[in-house]
Order: structure tokens, then sequence, then C-alpha cells
């Protein structure tokens, strides 16, 4: 994932509120964190700890000279040094930085690493992404925990699953209304194993899989996934929940194929539109979790074997879902009790 090639550069005024960041890092997962040169902030045995200066960034194998890049010529040089030394080759960009770092990637041919030093939290997306693979080292400078936000939401980090998917027994499949169900189209290609989960109840949630494979009558569309009614939760991909109705363009949802990976995905539209919906019920731990779909040969619920239709639907099929913990404030699980039905 990309959300390993960041390194987090914590810059704040004094070494309490260093700790503090660093701290706050390592809990969001980052692995690798830098501290200014001198200080004595203790990190968690697991992170990786590197010190950074204006002019070098050093991790606990080698120092590397931070190479400032304002012209082709520069970085023709910059090339040259790496690929003797064996690298890697530390940039950071004055003026252009997408084409060049294209170039540099390109043209390196495997030889040495690249690391990029960021000027703009902005910028990372770019440099995790460019050519595909992006650079080897993406180092972020954060003052403040709304930087630390905005980092990982440049990253393609996405939550593990709090348990592997299981199959349940569908106990009820019957006409539920007309309702506004939600078509969540991502700007991502998914299979036909990979959608979102879906669910009236946050204890539980369904696989409900994309159009990756179409019918007779429509073409595939691999992007979308028919997702169901407005009210459901599903869930996001830093691991909280969020209502279908309230997701925006720019989202990013948890993708999970059948086998329990997962990745990101981000929303590019919604389409909310009335239609004749299936309240679909399964039995699960003494709980009764239902979903709400559209009742279409394109809408599909994920077995252990195949998709099946919610027009093929019938008791006793096995689908797969989740089981989540149920109380949640704002989409963020809480401790506390809580009854939903």
């Amino acid at each position: 994932m990309t959300f390993e090639r960041v390194v987090v550069a914590v810059r704040a005024k004094g070494e309490p509120e260093i700790a503090a960041l660093a701290a706050r890092a390592a809990r969001r997962g980052f692995r690798r964190i830098a501290l200014p040169v001198g200080s004595t902030v203790a990190l968690p045995f697991e992170v990786e700890r590197w010190t950074y200066s204006e002019e070098t960034l050093t991790t606990p194998e080698r120092t590397v000279a931070i190479e400032t890049i304002r012209e082709p010529e520069g970085l023709v040089l910059a090339q040259r040094r790496a690929a003797t030394s064996g690298g890697p080759l530390a940039v950071r960009w004055v003026g252009e930085r997408v084409l060049p770092l294209e170039n540099l990637l390109a043209e390196r041919r495997g030889g040495f690493q690249v690391w990029v030093v960021l000027q703009r939290i902005e910028e990372a997306g770019a440099a995790l992404g460019s050519l595909e693979k992006g650079a080897d080292r993406v180092i972020v400078e954060v003052a403040s925990e709304a930087d630390l936000d905005r980092v990982e939401a440049q990253t393609e980090s996405s939550a593990s699953l709090e348990g592997p998917l299981q199959p349940v027994k569908v106990v009820r499949v019957e006409a539920g209304g007309i309702g506004d169900r939600v078509i969540v189209d991502t700007t991502s290609l998914l299979t036909g194993e990979e959608g979102l989960l879906v669910g009236s109840s946050a204890s539980f949630l369904f696989l409900v899989v994309s159009e990756a494979v179409g019918s007779r009558y429509t073409r595939p569309r691999p992007f979308r996934v028919n997702a169901g009614a407005a009210h459901s939760y599903t869930l996001l991909a830093d691991g909280t929940t969020r209502y279908l109705s309230e997701l925006e363009a720019g989202d990013a949802v948890l993708i999970v194929a059948a086998d329990g990976r997962t990745r990101r995905a981000r929303v590019g539209r919604l389409k909310i539109e009335r239609r004749p919906l299936l309240m679909v019920q399964a039995e699960v731990d003494g709980l009764r979790p239902t979903v709400f779909l559209q009742e279409a040969e394109t809408v599909r619920l994920r077995t252990i074997e195949e998709s099946v239709a919610t027009t093929a639907l019938v008791p006793g099929a096995c689908v797969l879902g989740l089981r989540l913990p149920p109380a949640r404030h704002l989409g963020t699980v809480v401790d506390e009790a809580i009854v939903e039905r």
C-alpha cells in the first residue's frame, strides 16, 4: 500500500508537542517517523525512527543528502550521482514536480530508490501515484493533528476487516416497497467478487458486489455498486461507517472482496432514485440483520461460490457479510450498550 511508503516528518514547537504528534502518527499506523535532529522523543518499538534536517535524512542504515532540483540539468546530475552510488536519491522540487518525477521514475530502471521530500501535503497523492508506482518514499512534514489527517487522506491506506467474512443464512426475502436506493459509482474498476459492505444495522453488513457482470440486457459497469436503500450503513476506508445517503464525491469507501481482501476507492458520484426494493433478512448469532436492495438482475449479494441476484434470492441461501460492533457515534465505534431493530 502507498500508506507504507509515507514517512511522517514531525515538526512541532517543543518536545512535548513532538512526542504527542509522533504518538498519534504511530497509532494511525504510520511505521516510519522522522524527528528533528537532536530530538530525544522515544518512539514505539515497531516504528522505524528517522531524523531529518533541511539538508539530510537519516535512516537506521544511512544518511542521505536532500537534492534540491530547480532545473532539468540539476536533475540529470543528481540522477547520475545516484546511479553511481546506488542511491537512494532524495529530491525536493522547486517549480515543476509531476513531470520531472515521472521522468526520473521512468529513466532510473530500478537502479536506485527515489525519495521525495514534499513542500505541501497536497502533493502527496501525485508523488505516491506517479506512473502507477510512485516514489519509493514520500517524506511529508506535519505540524499538527490536522496535518496528519490530511496526510492520511492523501494515501491509499485502508482499514483491514475486524474479522473474516462469514456466511449467514437468509431467512426472509420479501417486497420492501418503493424506496430511495443509492448507486455508488467509484473512480476504480471493481471485479465481480468485489463490492461494498452494506446493511440496515451497524452490527452486520452484507457484501453487495459490483455490476462487473452485467446482464443480457445491460452492459457491465465494473465501477458501480447498486448498494441499497438510503438509510443503510456502509463501511468507509478508514473503518468508520457512513449512511449511503451521506456519501459525497471524493469520499474513500472500503472495497471488499469475497476472500476478505480490502482496498480503497473514491466515490465519483451517487445516483439516488426511487425503485422497488426487497428486504433481505438473515440470521446470525441470535440477530436478524436486514438489508434493503433494489429488485434487479444486476444487484447481487455474494455467497462463498458465486454472486446471486436479488431477483433469484430465496430463503435458505447463504450470503457473506461481516459482524461488527453495533455501538457507533458519527460512524466511529464507541463502548456503550445499544439495541438496533
